[in-house]
């Protein structure tokens, strides 16, 4: 049966007091996904409230019947949806949300023309924080990454030391991995760390 009423928005004094409880002082290994769904404004300008409502009711039914048990959502305002998974890596996460997100991407929405798609950040501990605050922030970090790099994409947390720095990369490198990343739909950090485990093996007799 389909969703037919919208969640209601939660009380985040009490979202961030219960993720803080289940990342038990920060022992607990927990992903957090935070999604926001692209150009969300302009539908509801354009088509209208009960269309927007129609959007945000397919995302909160897909969501809410494909999180492994043990995992929550919860809507934190307008179009944010926050995704927790307790025991998750960030790369179970990533993997997660990107099926959840082509499968949206595949919806037909009545009176959207076109698919409707959602921009998603992850975060978790560990390592990207140990505490609510902290993985709800880079878990915002990456999300503003996914919206940066073109919108309908999953992100994960990418640490500032891991940061590309262009003083470091020539800017057509830089343009060249963007552009695999949008082609591939990985993470440029994916990649990264895919070329990195490339090198060491490449040189494990020099280690």
């Amino acid at each position: 049966m389909a969703t037919t009423t919208l969640a209601r928005v939660a009380d985040r004094s009490v979202f961030f007091a219960e993720l803080e409880g289940q990342l038990h002082h920060g022992n607990a290994a927990l992903a957090l996904a935070l999604t926001d769904l692209d150009n969300f404004a302009a539908i509801n300008e354009t088509r209208g409230r009960d269309v927007g409502d129609a959007v945000l009711m397919a995302w909160d039914r897909v969501l809410r019947v494909n999180i492994p048990r043990g995992g929550s959502m919860a809507r934190l305002g307008g179009d944010e949806f926050a995704v927790v998974l307790p025991g998750a890596s960030a790369e179970n996460a990533v993997v997660l949300l990107e099926e959840l997100r082509r499968h949206l991407a595949g919806m037909a929405v009545e009176g959207v023309a076109g698919a409707v798609s959602a921009s998603v950040g992850v975060a978790a501990n560990p390592p990207h924080g140990t505490t609510a605050q902290e993985l709800y922030r880079a878990a915002g970090e990456a999300l503003m990454r996914a919206k940066r790099d073109g919108r309908d994409r999953v992100a994960m947390y990418v640490e500032e030391k891991m940061v590309l720095k262009s003083n470091y990369y020539s800017k057509a490198n830089l343009e060249r991995l963007a552009k695999l990343s949008s082609a591939t739909d990985r993470t440029e950090a994916s990649l990264l760390r895919e070329a990195l485990d490339d090198l060491l093996d490449k040189h494990k007799d020099a280690l």
